[in-house]
């Protein structure tokens, strides 16, 4: 009987500690509503996915969703504060509540996710490799013993250190630095994002993308601080449900075709409604 008794309140206190954390949840995301304002995380160097323009204001594909959140959030796309991360930066300013959301190309894994929420995808990623023309890199067997530039907290770094020890990686914390060391020679090639070195490569004359796709294909998706569960849910309608079938194509057109040209097709780089093809 005694067992029986702590079983018993041993559930009523998880029951009860799991509907506090629900109605805890609620409450945070009606505060947000009624905020005003929704805090929204972006890169400041990742053009055309999010950087600001000569003019100051934010700008890319990722910032062009963030507004539209915005607008259906508080019927206003001005609605929203851009705070400037870095990307081993992401995970930490959702912990600290520094944050509502981040849309800074968040790449979707497995250990991401034991710390953060991810809503639906809405755009796909592998990792390419950039690198001089002069000395292009075609083969990750040509980087062995040599020396690759990436960003510290990135796919590109966590897949490198995993499966090819012998590569010597160079770290920085931005996305202007790593570019400038690549510019430099401090590094024989540049690893990350495909869709960004694509992007990078077309407005920098002598370096070209000599790998366009390592490892699996990817997701990218909005996150939200573990636990979030209304706003999740709110995210995840609204990529599946609320937006138009054909937003982020739009978004793609707005941003990102100005720069890829016909060289990037769409349908490799856009999800939309939250379903990967």
């Amino acid at each position: 009987m005694k067992k029986l008794v702590l079983l018993l309140l041993a559930f009523g206190m998880a029951v009860s500690a799991f509907a506090r954390g629900s109605n805890d949840d609620t409450a945070a995301f009606e505060k947000l509503k009624k905020s005003g304002k929704v805090r929204i995380g972006v890169f400041t160097d990742k053009a055309p996915f999010g950087y600001v323009d000569a003019n100051g204001v934010y700008q890319g594909y990722d910032v062009y969703f963030a507004r539209r959140i915005a607008k259906d959030l508080f019927g206003d796309e001005n609605a929203v504060e851009f705070v400037p991360v870095e990307a081993a930066s992401r995970v930490e300013y959702l912990q600290s509540n520094k944050v509502d959301i981040i849309l800074a190309n968040f790449t979707v894994t497995p250990e991401r996710s034991q710390v953060v929420d991810f809503a639906k995808p809405y755009m796909k990623v592998a990792l390419g490799i950039v690198s001089p023309d002069s000395a292009l890199i075609t083969d990750i067997s040509q980087l062995e013993g040599k020396t690759l530039i990436v960003d510290k907290g990135t796919t590109a770094e966590l897949y490198f250190t995993k499966n090819h020890p012998n590569i010597t990686l160079l770290a920085f914390d931005q996305n202007t630095e790593a570019l400038n060391a690549l510019k430099d020679g401090r590094g024989n090639a540049l690893a990350h994002d495909n869709t960004f070195v694509f992007a990078w490569a077309i407005q920098n004359p002598g370096f070209s993308v000599g790998i366009d796709s390592i490892g699996s294909l990817d997701t990218i998706a909005p996150a939200v601080q573990k636990g979030n569960t209304a706003l999740l849910n709110w995210l995840n309608n609204e990529i599946e449900h609320v937006l138009e079938a054909d937003f982020f194509h739009k978004a793609y057109k707005a941003t990102l075709e100005p720069v890829y040209g016909n060289k990037v097709d769409p349908e490799s780089v856009v999800v939309e409604n939250g379903v990967v093809k």
